[in-house]
């Protein structure tokens, strides 16, 4: 929650539209599963921003790690 209260109202309104309404609909096709030390997670992008989450084996319940911009979302 803390990540959406730094982002613009507009750019976090459409990312918890995206993360409630259409990631959880398809989450392997809208992502691309990371590699090395981030094996596990997925990455969805929206816009400049990503979205790294852990989904569950059914795909209905995701876990969502962190939510910054492309330029950022990389870095420990």
């Amino acid at each position: 929650m803390r990540a959406l209260d730094r982002l613009p109202h507009k750019v976090a309104a459409a990312i918890v539209e995206f993360v409630t309404v259409t990631l959880p609909i398809d989450p392997y096709r809208l992502s691309k599963p990371l590699r090395f030390e981030f094996e596990g997670w997925r990455v969805a992008r929206r816009g400049d921003y990503r979205v790294t989450f852990r989904a569950l084996t059914d795909g209905h319940v995701l876990f969502i790690g962190r939510i910054e911009h492309r330029a950022h979302v990389y870095r420990r």
